[in-house]
């Protein structure tokens, strides 16, 4: 079984919390599903949750080469350079690490708004990128893209493989 589950911001990517934060029981009643790969406590989008352990290994293993797309909405306005250096790597304390792909793209249609707003800067611009990994270390793509001073203000995850988040809404799922 696989579920396609739009994590809603502020969502933890398990089950329980000893701290009372809000968790993926509190959307998804399914018994025996686990996540295939985690999302960060204040990123959105694309959880993918079966019952499948191997299907689970391949999904969330960085040596799979599953590709994971995200939009970053950003702080600033991105040059090529900027775009160019999250693909050709930076240095993060654990490492190198580089997108597959960065660009620049327009607010994606028909997005969810975020409860809280992010905060609105009108001395700042903000712009979106899309940018895409085959690893997911903890808070990669907000590390990555404050490495080119791009600092990550939303984060969500648009698809994982072929499976995306297109079509639900913050807490909807799916099976496929």
């Amino acid at each position: 079984m696989l579920i396609l589950l739009n994590k809603p911001f502020k969502v933890l990517s398990q089950f329980r919390d000893s701290d009372g934060r809000a968790t993926l029981s509190d959307y998804v009643d399914v018994p025996g599903v686990y996540p295939a790969g985690r999302l960060d406590f204040d990123s959105e989008g694309l959880l993918l949750l079966t019952d499948d352990g191997p299907l689970q290994a391949r999904i969330s293993q960085p040596k799979s080469g599953t590709r994971k797309t995200y939009w970053a909405q950003v702080e600033g306005t991105p040059t090529q350079e900027q775009l160019d250096k999250l693909v050709s790597g930076v240095t993060l304390k654990d490492g190198p690490a580089r997108a597959e792909t960065a660009r620049q793209i327009e607010e994606p249609a028909d997005l969810w708004p975020r409860d809280p707003p992010i905060r609105y800067r009108a001395s700042i611009p903000d712009s979106w990128i899309e940018i895409a990994l085959t690893e997911g270390r903890n808070r990669q793509v907000r590390r990555m893209t404050a490495a080119v001073g791009l600092p990550t203000l939303r984060l969500i995850r648009y698809s994982i493989g072929d499976w995306s988040v297109e079509g639900l809404q913050p807490g909807e799922w799916k099976r496929v």
